[in-house]
């Protein structure tokens, strides 16, 4: 019998969130509560798309997807909320600032001084909170 189309949504929204929750076990909730007054569907759709069917996909482990996320999200240079998750869920997954500040160095060969410089800025950010004790 043929599975219907919501029972394959199901399947691929479950497979999201168990990668996300891989990633960074609040980013769901986070995710789920920003969109809920503009475009609740949406966060849907990223559990979906982007991590039941991308990031579930064979072939690349979980630190290489970070490594391409955090590359091409600070390549693109304006996209500094997105970046601030990614490297929080490469850091949760073993990624180390070293590696990370290497990443986004790289990207300046190809996306230029000021893009890196404006996405550095976000990995220290983050490696700050990260050193915060938790009050």
């Amino acid at each position: 019998m043929a599975q219907s189309v919501v029972d394959l949504g199901q399947r691929r929204y479950e497979r999201g969130r168990q990668i996300v929750d891989k990633l960074d076990r609040d980013a769901d909730d986070k995710v789920i509560a920003a969109l809920s007054d503009i475009a609740p569907d949406f966060s849907r759709y990223i559990f979906e798309f982007a991590f039941g069917d991308i990031y579930s996909r064979p072939g690349l482990d979980l630190r290489s997807r970070e490594i391409a996320a955090i590359a091409s999200l600070a390549a693109l240079g304006n996209a500094s909320a997105q970046l601030r998750v990614q490297i929080e869920a490469a850091m949760n997954i073993g990624l180390d600032r070293d590696e990370i500040i290497g990443l986004i160095i790289q990207t300046a060969v190809y996306s230029g001084f000021p893009a890196a410089m404006n996405e550095l800025l976000v990995a220290k950010e983050v490696f700050s909170a990260r050193s915060r004790p938790l009050e």
